[in-house]
């Protein structure tokens, strides 16, 4: 007989009694599906809370409500920093564990164009159908959202943003809590949690806060649910994230737009100069040229068994994507993400469609992403970027340039960087590894997936870094959600496979 003492962050249940309970799938899911309505009906609540990370007075109702429902599952909640976006933490003590485990949940989200949504309002959530399973606008209709009280369809879709990055997998993580407490288990380890507002702005204010609370946020290991899984939508763990470093780069022409008919084939097109600038760094098979680039990075045979083990089918991959002929950094998506990445993320100069105009512009920009992987050392890959641009005659600043400095007979190239933070990757044997590896195995029957690190970034790094601490992403959302763009979505079949997903986890046994 389990007995709960209940009082502020503290839980005791004797550990003797999880001993003795090895939760099954069916009686999981049993309990999932008696709380799915409810669960769905609170994500829609959740949906409804504009979460732009710019927009701080939407972020602080936002963090409020979160706050709220970890109070209501006996967490105490404080926060390690609060600028304009707090860093929200929440923790329950269980009495006699020895082990703790940390969690990365994110609650902020990405801008909206409500111009390209096929609903009016991003963030009111719609239920959609598709009777073809097609998800484009002329094959989809939505259907009322009490649709959910009946015979639920799994691959009818929930179209907001946020639904898969990241508040389905908030809610997911705070309805798993429900069903253990429903079925009288609690975990056997301390439970701390981290909610992040600005993962979106890059996480500016978390590296620092996780310094200043490195006794606090003491643990074993670190969970984060987040992300898709692979693309077979298989039970998948990944063990590792790029990081990233953004770099804007611009080119000067004259001071001001000038007329193309009077002076082209006189007055420099900072366009064409970004362009040829921008070509040189890359060849026709995508592979950076800029000399060690990717200095470091060695796929050994033991890394490689690791690569085939995932269950590729790239042909499909690239069919549904749209394209035939890949670049040839390596010669399959696993390899290729083991290296880091030069992107070309935005470009502008001058205006286009019915706003072109027969000028030569003052400027051009290019924005590029960088993302790093364990090897990369971002300072040493900036620096490579600088000193390839200064080999094609530019002269680099940090500003634009002065009129003394247009007038001096140089080419100047403004360059600006900014590193959010550095990638990381976990041992498939460690101790987080093992344990998600286990707990995934008994709720399926079989391993999941291992994936060596994944494409996205992540800010998980710090934790790892300064808590010492292995990390492990267990993924809970279709891989086909549109996550970043217009009509992100969640696959209502996914967002209650995520609530056992998660509930398996915490039910599992730190051994």
């Amino acid at each position: 007989m389990k007995k709960i003492i209940i009082g502020l962050s503290l839980l005791f249940i004797p550990l003797s009694a999880m001993a003795e309970n090895q939760l099954s799938p069916d009686e999981i899911r049993a309990q999932v599906d008696r709380i799915k309505l409810t669960a769905l009906n609170t994500f829609k609540e959740y949906l409804a809370l504009p979460n732009e990370g710019t927009h701080h007075d939407d972020i602080a109702v936002l963090a409020d409500w979160v706050e709220n429902e970890f109070e209501k599952r006996r967490f105490e909640v404080s926060r390690l920093a609060s600028p304009e976006n707090p860093l929200l933490y929440a923790k329950r003590m269980v009495f006699g564990a020895d082990k703790t485990i940390l969690v990365y949940l994110q609650a902020d989200g990405q801008p909206v164009d409500p111009s390209a949504w096929f609903q009016p309002d991003p963030y009111g959530a719609v239920l959609w159908q598709s009777d073809t399973n097609t998800w484009e606008r002329d094959q989809m209709r939505a259907i009322p959202w009490d649709s959910l009280e009946g015979n639920i369809n799994p691959d009818w879709r929930i179209y907001a943003r946020s639904a898969s990055d990241s508040k389905g997998p908030n809610i997911q993580f705070l309805m798993a809590l429900d069903v253990l407490e429903r079925l009288g288990v609690t975990t056997d380890f301390n439970l701390k949690v981290v909610i992040d507002t600005e993962e979106e702005l890059s996480s500016p204010h978390l590296p620092q806060a996780v310094i200043d609370n490195r006794e606090e946020l003491a643990s074993d290991m670190l969970l984060i649910f987040d992300g898709p899984p692979h693309r077979s939508g298989g039970p998948t763990l990944s063990f590792g994230a790029r990081g990233i470093t953004d770099v804007t780069l611009k080119t000067f022409g004259p001071k001001v737009a000038q007329h193309s008919g009077h002076f082209g084939n006189y007055a420099p097109n900072p366009a064409f100069q970004l362009a040829q600038l921008l070509a040189t760094m890359k060849d026709a098979d995508g592979v950076v040229t800029i000399p060690g680039f990717y200095d470091g990075v060695e796929i050994t045979p033991e890394v490689q068994a690791i690569l085939d083990a995932v269950p590729n089918n790239e042909a499909e991959m690239r069919a549904s994507m749209g394209f035939s002929v890949t670049d040839k950094v390596a010669d399959s998506l696993e390899a290729s993400i083991q290296y880091p990445s030069l992107n070309i993320r935005g470009m502008g100069s001058a205006w286009i469609g019915d706003q072109v105009r027969t000028i030569i512009p003052p400027d051009a920009t290019a924005e590029i992403d960088i993302r790093l992987v364990k090897e990369s050392d971002p300072a040493y890959l900036v620096d490579l970027i600088k000193k390839h641009i200064e080999n094609q005659g530019y002269i680099v600043i940090p500003e634009p340039p002065t009129d003394a400095q247009r007038m001096s007979g140089n080419r100047y190239a403004q360059m600006t960087h900014f590193t959010s933070y550095p990638a990381f990757r976990t041992d498939f044997d460690s101790l987080a590894g093992v344990f998600a590896k286990s707990a995934m195995t008994h709720f399926y029957g079989e391993p999941p997936i291992m994936l060596r690190t994944m494409g996205g970034s992540i800010p998980i790094a710090p934790f790892v870094d300064t808590l010492g601490i292995p990390a492990v992403t267990v993924p809970t959302v279709n891989p086909d959600n549109n996550q970043h763009s217009p009509n992100e979505n969640i696959r209502v079949g996914n967002f209650i496979e995520g609530i056992s997903i998660i509930a398996a986890v915490l039910a599992e046994r730190v051994e």
